[in-house]
């Protein structure tokens, strides 16, 4: 500071210049010194306010408005991980249900613009399927389907060669997903088989023991109940048609 010592307010203290002679907050010399500073950028790290800050701070004069700070990316995608629901299974899914038990996942699902029961959620199969009664509910004709001649194995064990295939739209609430279904003519307790790829199409996670498939949809988690009733009594007519009391077989064992 210029000016002579002596002549200063030895009652004041400056702890820039760590002399008597007026207070810190007073200081143009530090105030200068501190616009500077945030000119270049280099008070950033001050832009959240620490505790215990007052008025008296030297560095009142920065402005947190003078600087716009880009979002950290990890942070938002942070945000977005959080804002997504995750998809789940819990105790609180088997309300409902008969437990304990190993019954199948079967559902009712919207194919061809008709409500069809009796469908099969197979998680180890490659290919959907449709099976007679579903194949004669919807009219469908040898002249609707496209060839198709990788042969099957019915769920009585025999080799099955594919009448062809059909591309139908699956609806679950308003997602619709189109599914390419082999059609065979062979016995089944089922009308259909829906496997991985109209799950994966639809995002979906089946669970057999909470008897639901969920997805999500709309940012929400939706679910597709299983019926353990009509799962069991499709169990009991694949049972009544073994020949000789010999497991069963179902397409998937070819895929």
């Amino acid at each position: 500071m210029a000016g002579d010592p002596s002549k200063r307010n030895q009652n004041l203290y400056c702890a820039y210049h760590q002399e008597p002679g007026h207070t810190t907050d007073d200081c143009r010399n530090l105030k200068n010194h501190l616009d500077r500073l945030v000119q270049e950028g280099k008070l950033r790290h001050l832009l959240h306010r620490p505790e215990g800050w007052t008025n008296s701070s030297p560095f009142k004069v920065i402005s947190v408005g003078k600087f716009p700070t880009k979002p950290d990316d990890r942070e938002s995608k942070r945000a977005r991980v959080i804002a997504t629901p995750l998809i789940g299974f819990s105790e609180e899914d088997k309300q409902g249900t008969l437990q304990p038990h190993d019954d199948a996942l079967v559902v009712t699902l919207r194919i061809g613009g008709y409500d069809v029961k009796r469908v099969l959620v197979d998680q180890g199969s490659a290919v959907e399927v449709m099976y007679p009664n579903l194949y004669k509910g919807l009219n469908l004709k040898p002249e609707d389907l496209s060839p198709y001649d990788s042969p099957l194995v019915s769920f009585e064990g025999k080799i099955v060669t594919p009448k062809g295939m059909i591309r139908l739209p699956v609806q679950t609430d308003s997602d619709v997903v189109e599914v390419k279904f082999i059609v065979v003519d062979a016995y089944s307790p089922y009308t259909a088989i829906v496997a991985r790829p109209w799950l994966h199409a639809l995002e979906a996670v089946p669970s057999t023991l909470h008897q639901k498939v969920k997805y999500l949809s709309g940012g929400q988690v939706k679910e597709i109940i299983g019926n353990q009733g009509m799962a069991r009594q499709c169990m009991v007519s694949a049972i009544s048609r073994r020949p000789n009391g010999e497991p069963s077989t179902s397409t998937k064992n070819s895929l």
